[in-house]
């Protein structure tokens, strides 16, 4: 059934008598009923009388008209689905041949084709085809776009869109005869019959509309012809920035000068009375280690400096400067589980170099000794006495913001997490020089017994 928009004008009351044209100027027959459940009536006759090739309009939809006129389910999903699957197999031959032969890469060490990781496009692709094989498909299923239609042609048939109900079949039946159709119309019941001449306005698209689509093709071609001639040559002319944004504007760097303030600094400094987000220590041992007060003629924290004996193999012997003022004592409560908590800690971080026990000798340092790197100094040994001799504050500066060629945990470990390292590493320096007396008994005769 195919509501159909025209004018609405004024319905006819009279009963017209079918024209005397011949059949073979005629592209079919249309009735009007009285109202829907006479079409559906009507509808049902002419589908039984084995006519195919018909159509019902009303101004709203009828429930039970497709089966009256024996209209078959349409074959649209099966093309969609065709359609999609050739897009899914296409969207996969595609990244496959472009990631795993075209461009093979090897990212991480993963397969240059993994089903898991095309997934995204290939959904997006089939989504794309089964798009445009719906709208396609529709178009050329319903023999759309339709310029012009006869039905449209005849007066009594505008009143559709308002209160008129119409069968027509069309000539193009192979059972089609045009008497036999208006007889069984009149035996259905209907109240108004006549044959619907063919079309006198030309089904074409016009001259005018042909140039005007010619010519959105060709203004369609220029960007991408613009882009082609960008792409394959050169000129010394900036380039075209339709969204500038921010692209233009002054971008210091850091460290660099700039007149843009007084201080020809470009890097500003942290406003006076006010702390950077993240930046609020309440407790200044806990977070920092140190108690702030050892400052420089510049107002500046002295920062912590290597001394000789915590110097690198081999290297000279550093200057003594001031220090911080380091905690000596833990600002946490020390606990077993804060204990556990560190062992844990120091095995993921700080193993892979300063090895299970602290002696410098992880699976990093072996193997960058093994390799004779020439850049690699030797990570510290954590239960040498000058280790042992560092106040845990240094230890937990240290773990914070590194030393030599250690990079700071800061962003990795919280400091919470960082007291339990420095609580484990005491515990790794004791047992390097206990004595039997600090050992309990039963782990003392263990001992005992082994020598």
């Amino acid at each position: 059934m195919t509501p159909l928009s025209a004018t609405l004008l004024e319905p006819e009351t009279t009963q017209q008598d079918v024209s005397d044209e011949s059949s073979g100027s005629v592209c079919g027959v249309l009735a009007e009923f009285a109202g829907p459940k006479q079409l559906l009536r009507a509808a049902e006759m002419v589908r039984d009388a084995g006519y195919r090739k018909t159509d019902a309009f009303s101004p709203f939809p009828i429930h039970g008209m497709d089966d009256a006129l024996g209209i078959k389910p349409t074959i649209l999903p099966v093309i969609v689905l065709v359609v999609g699957l050739t897009g899914c197999a296409g969207g996969l031959l595609m990244q496959w041949w472009m990631n795993a032969v075209d461009y093979p890469f090897l990212i991480s060490g993963k397969p240059l084709f993994s089903l898991p990781a095309n997934i995204p496009v290939t959904f997006e692709i089939i989504v794309l085809t089964s798009a445009f094989a719906t709208f396609l498909g529709m178009l050329g299923l319903n023999g759309l776009p339709k310029p012009a239609s006869p039905l449209l042609e005849q007066e009594r048939f505008r009143g559709v869109t308002d209160n008129k109900f119409f069968l027509y079949v069309d000539a193009a039946d192979p059972k089609f005869e045009e008497q036999d159709v208006v007889d069984l119309f009149h035996r259905a019941g209907a109240t108004w019959v006549d044959d619907v001449p063919n079309s006198k306005s030309s089904a074409k698209i016009p001259g005018a509309i042909k140039m005007g689509l010619v010519a959105l093709l060709a203004l369609a071609l220029v960007p991408p012809a613009m882009i082609y001639r960008a792409r394959h040559t050169t000129s010394e002319k900036p380039r075209i920035d339709f969204f500038s944004d921010m692209d233009s504007q002054a971008r210091p760097s850091a460290q660099q000068s700039t007149d843009l303030f007084a201080d020809g600094r470009a890097m500003r400094p942290q406003i006076a009375g006010t702390i950077a987000v993240g930046d609020f220590y309440e407790d200044d041992a806990f977070f920092l280690g140190y108690i702030p007060g050892d400052e420089d003629e510049n107002g500046e924290t002295v920062a912590a400096a290597e001394s000789a004996t915590d110097a690198a193999p081999g290297a000279p012997a550093a200057a003594a400067v001031n220090e911080p003022n380091y905690v000596s004592e833990f600002p946490v409560e020390v606990t077993e589980s804060l204990m556990y908590r560190g062992q844990m800690q120091f095995n993921i971080y700080c193993a892979p170099c300063h090895g299970l026990a602290g002696q410098g000798d992880g699976l990093v340092s072996l193997r960058a000794m093994e390799l004779q790197q020439p850049t690699w100094v030797p990570p510290t040994n954590l239960t040498s006495p000058p280790v042992i001799a560092q106040p845990v504050g240094k230890i937990y500066d240290t773990i914070t913001n590194g030393r030599r060629k250690m990079s700071g945990y800061a962003a990795q470990i919280p400091p919470e997490d960082r007291w339990a390292i420095v609580l484990y590493v005491r515990a790794l320096q004791k047992s390097q020089r206990a004595t039997l007396d600090e050992i309990p008994e039963d782990k003392a005769a263990v001992l005992k017994n082994q020598k």
